[in-house]
């Protein structure tokens, strides 16, 4: 009586939880492998970014090499000298320490007439004109700094169309930046540089503002996809325990005791 009583509390297997659950279990484990993985190349990408920004600087020659095998001289030091031309700088829109302004492109021209845009820094939004300034630079200067990658496309639908009339940019299209400044693209080195934090006379534009801020966070979300995947197995096991172990209710026990004095 009592074990038939049990029997039927326990009822049929579950496969089809069993099955769900198994699917489950081994989702949340391959999300948090994955999430390892991502870490790891994450930190490899921070290592390889430290170690591109604190290396002597390079000649404009030896990243041109480097672009040309990889598309890819993102945050290396590179130092180019030639001559700012003058009433072309282009303006992205931006912010620095809280301040709402532009990041002044301008093209700096060869001693070869080839052209790189630089991006020397930042000014505020009244300082947007180089004539608002209180000096411009002149003849020839080096300028120290970050090689950076173009973009190959606007980064997203949200994202403004540039505003060519206007003179603002809201993300930093090389190819049209040349074509407003009137750069042949024969002429155009094929990335960027920010300029170090040297400063301007006058003091602006502000150099120096490469941000270099890649999220990590791959470490918990691991936690978090193991950590699920523990609790699920957790819950799993003292379902089958009580499966196995059904807890005797008061009515068997009464049953058995009476069996028991018989």
């Amino acid at each position: 009586m009592i074990d038939s009583s049990k029997a039927a509390r326990r009822g049929t297997f579950p496969w089809i939880t069993l099955i769900l659950g198994t699917v489950v279990f081994l989702t949340l484990m391959a999300l948090g492998t994955w999430q390892v993985e991502r870490l790891q190349w994450k930190e490899q990408l921070l290592a390889e970014i430290e170690q591109r920004t604190h290396a002597a600087p390079a000649s404009l020659a030896e990243i041109e090499q480097l672009w040309a095998g990889t598309h890819d001289v993102d945050y290396r030091t590179v130092s180019v000298t030639g001559r700012f031309v003058a009433g072309q700088e282009r303006h992205y829109l931006a912010t620095y320490s809280g301040m709402s302004g532009f990041y002044v492109y301008a093209p700096l021209q060869l001693d070869d007439g080839r052209i790189v845009f630089i991006n020397r820094g930042f000014v505020p939004y009244d300082k947007k004109e180089p004539a608002s300034r209180e000096r411009s630079v002149e003849g020839p200067v080096t300028i120290k700094g970050l090689a950076r990658n173009p973009l190959a496309a606007k980064p997203s639908s949200l994202v403004p169309d540039n505003d060519m009339k206007a003179n603002i940019y809201y993300w930093k299209d090389l190819p049209v930046m040349a074509a407003q400044s009137g750069v042949e693209q024969s002429r155009l080195i094929p990335f960027f540089i920010d300029a170090d934090r040297t400063p301007n006379p006058g003091g602006l534009p502000v150099g120096g503002v490469t941000i270099i801020d890649l999220p990590n966070s791959h470490l918990q979300y691991a936690v978090t996809w193991y950590g699920l995947a523990a609790t699920l197995l957790a819950v799993a096991g003292v379902s089958a325990w009580r499966r196995t172990y059904p807890k005797t209710t008061p009515d068997e026990q009464s049953e058995g005791s009476g069996l028991t004095s018989r």
